[in-house]
C-alpha cells in the first residue's frame, strides 16, 4: 500500500503580507498606502486569515486597531519572513540582469536634476541600462525592488554618500528681473512656491529676518510645474540651484538679487542591501558624483 505524503497547509500568501504590513506599520491605512491596494481590501485580507486560524490578530477600535497577544508574538516572524523574501527576489532580479539598474528618487529629483543627466549617464555607462522610478519618499530599503535611492536628506546617515550641496535664491525671467533691484521689490511680484517645500520661508529668515515677508502666489504640488511657470514669465520662483541651474545656465531665467542661502539638505544617494556588491549599480553611483 502507498501513501501519499501529507499535503502542506495552504498559505494565504497575499493575506499573511497584509498581516505582516499592518503589523509592522501599525495600522491597515499604512499597510494599504504600501501594498498600493484599499485599507477595506486589507482588513477583509485580515479577516480572511482571522477566520482560518480561528483567532483574532487585531482589536479593532474607533480610532485604528492594536495587535492581539498573538498577533504581536508571531510579528517579528512574519517581518523577518518577508524579509528574506524580498531578500531573494532582489538577488533574482540582480543575477537575471546583471547590467539593470533602477534608481528611485523624488519626482523634482527625477525630472530637473537626474533627467537632464540620463542621456551622458547612459552614454557613459553603455551597456548598463538604467529605468528611473519617481516616489514622495525613500523606500523601505529591506522591501524594495530598487538599487539605487537618490534623494533630499538632511543629515548624511551611513552609507550615504553626497552629491550636491542644496541653496536656495530667487529666479525669474530677464523681463520680470529689471523690475527687481532690491529685497523688498519682492512684495510687489507674484512669489512662486513649492507647496511641499518652505524654501521662501528658509530664505526670507537669512536676508531680511525682521521684515516680516510673506511670499504672495501660487503653489504647486510639483516642483517641475512651478519652473515651468517660472519661464513662462509668472512670477518669481524660489530656487533650488541644483534644480534650476540648466536655466539659469542659458539665461532662460535670471537670479536678480544674487543672495544665495544654504538650505540645509543635500541630495544624497545610496544603495540599496541587495546591491551593496552590485558593480553595475557601484558605476552608476559614482557617475552621478562626477556629472553632480
Amino acid at each position: 500500500m502507498s501513501l501519499d505524503a501529507p499535503t502542506r497547509h495552504t498559505l494565504q500568501l497575499n493575506a499573511l503580507r497584509a498581516f505582516e504590513a499592518s503589523a509592522r506599520l501599525g495600522g491597515f491605512a499604512r499597510a494599504a498606502h504600501e501594498l498600493k491596494v484599499t485599507p477595506g481590501a486589507i482588513a477583509a485580507l485580515i479577516k480572511t486569515l482571522e477566520s482560518q486560524y480561528g483567532a483574532a490578530l487585531f482589536e479593532r477600535h474607533a480610532k485604528g486597531v492594536r495587535l492581539t497577544a498573538l498577533g504581536e508574538s508571531v510579528k517579528g516572524q512574519f517581518t523577518a519572513a518577508f524579509d528574506a523574501v524580498e531578500e531573494a527576489a532582489r538577488t533574482l532580479r540582480r543575477l537575471a540582469a546583471p547590467q539593470r539598474v533602477h534608481i528611485v528618487t523624488s519626482p523634482a529629483l527625477a525630472q530637473l536634476w537626474i533627467g537632464p543627466r540620463l542621456p551622458r549617464l547612459t552614454e557613459m555607462l553603455a551597456p548598463i541600462e538604467i529605468s528611473v522610478t519617481a516616489v514622495d519618499e525613500a523606500p523601505n530599503l529591506k522591501r524594495s525592488p530598487f538599487d539605487l535611492c537618490v534623494f533630499y536628506t538632511e543629515r548624511l546617515e551611513r552609507g550615504q554618500r553626497l552629491l550636491a550641496e542644496e541653496e536656495v535664491l530667487p529666479v525669474c525671467v530677464p523681463a520680470l528681473a529689471e523690475r527687481i533691484a532690491t529685497l523688498h521689490d519682492l512684495a510687489n511680484v507674484r512669489c512662486i512656491k513649492s507647496v511641499g517645500w518652505d524654501d521662501w520661508d528658509a530664505w526670507s529668515a537669512v536676508t531680511m529676518p525682521d521684515a516680516g515677508f510673506v511670499a504672495q502666489g501660487p503653489g504647486f504640488s510639483l516642483y517641475a510645474i512651478a519652473v515651468q511657470q517660472a519661464l513662462l514669465g509668472a512670477g518669481v520662483l524660489m530656487g533650488r540651484r541644483s534644480l534650476v541651474q540648466p536655466h539659469l545656465d542659458s539665461g532662460e531665467l535670471l537670479a536678480p538679487l544674487l543672495q544665495a542661502v544654504p538650505l540645509g539638505v543635500s541630495i544624497a544617494a545610496w544603495r540599496l542591501s541587495g546591491a551593496a556588491g552590485n558593480q553595475s549599480v557601484a558605476a552608476v553611483e559614482q557617475a552621478l558624483r562626477q556629472l553632480a
